[in-house]
């Protein structure tokens, strides 16, 4: 009973502090106090899982670096560019008109970005911060596509379908009996990346050494001399293409011509190339040259060897 009546007492004391005007003035100025709505007036909240959210959209405006994003669609954007076609003097003036001042004067060749076109004349962009006028019988426009060329990786590059000339020099050793200077050439094609069909040709002078030789009559001490050319058809194959330096296996089949007789053989070896550029290497080889050779009553089984040395170049 007694807290029944102490909370009746704390109500009517709240309800009388409300309505003094004197001292609500006395808190706080009356024009500050927000006015309180009714309980009834104010309106009932709706659960939180039905309040619309805003759908933001993302801004399109502009990349991040202020350039304007392009759209899917859109035709590429290239530069108008004239390129002097005359001779080796031409004219860019100030204005549009024989009359204006020199810009200066240019070879054959140069190029330079459109910006505009009065008539017969182009306004063109001769510098970062100059400008010029060249008349149309002087260049001729073009679209510059140089920012859609396409740059392959340069550990992806190919050789598929490409020419390569070699020439070289060395020592052939014949019937491993005797040291002799050879030289030679060869033209590949590159069937695949690391296969290349090839033809060669190479002639060296032979110096056999002095053997005895037996005669219907007698015995003598005899020593050759002679030229031999031969060539031969074959496969080359790149065990490690695409590097700096690359070994390879290789072998073929041809003719050996000497002391008026031609010689069918095969040879097989083994090398390296080094790369100094795309287009430029060197290249060492070691080749043995298989065949028979002799009259036919005394044929003979040769093996030569051959260590070479040489350059090529692809094209």
């Amino acid at each position: 009973m007694t807290r029944r009546i102490s909370r009746l007492l704390l109500f009517v004391a709240c309800t009388a502090f409300a309505a003094s005007p004197a001292l609500a003035q006395g808190l706080a100025p009356a024009d500050s106090m927000p006015a309180v709505p009714p309980a009834d007036s104010i309106p009932a909240l709706a659960p939180s899982d039905s309040i619309p959210v805003p759908a933001v959209a993302p801004s399109t405006s502009a990349w991040p670096d202020s350039t304007p994003r392009p759209k899917f669609g859109d035709p590429l954007k290239t530069t108008r560019r004239v390129r002097f076609s005359k001779g080796p003097d031409n004219v860019v003036r100030t204005g549009p008109g024989d009359g204006f001042a020199l810009v200066g004067i240019y070879p054959k060749d140069v190029s330079f970005p459109v910006l505009a076109k009065s008539g017969d004349w182009y306004n063109v962009r001769v510098s970062d911060s100059q400008t010029g006028w060249v008349h149309t019988s002087l260049c001729e426009e073009f679209d510059d596509l140089s920012d859609l060329e396409f740059r392959p990786n340069p550990k992806l590059y190919l050789r598929t379908g490409s020419f390569m000339l070699t020439g070289y020099a060395g020592v052939y050793a014949f019937d491993r009996k005797s040291n002799s200077l050879t030289l030679g050439g060869r033209l590949s094609y590159y069937v695949l990346d690391r296969l290349q069909a090839d033809v060669g040709l190479a002639w060296t002078h032979v110096t056999r050494p002095a053997e005895i030789v037996e005669s219907l009559f007698d015995l003598s001490l005899e020593s050759e001399k002679f030229d031999m050319a031969f060539y031969d058809l074959g496969l080359t194959y790149e065990i490690m293409p695409g590097r700096q330096m690359v070994p390879f296996v290789t072998g073929g089949i041809g003719s050996s011509i000497m002391q008026g007789r031609s010689e069918l053989s095969y040879n097989y070896g083994a090398g390296t190339m080094l790369y100094f550029s795309k287009k430029n290497a060197m290249r060492w080889e070691v080749r043995s040259y298989r065949f028979h050779s002799g009259d036919d009553d005394a044929r003979s089984s040769n093996t030569n060897i051959a260590f070479t040395l040489g350059t090529f170049v692809l094209f």
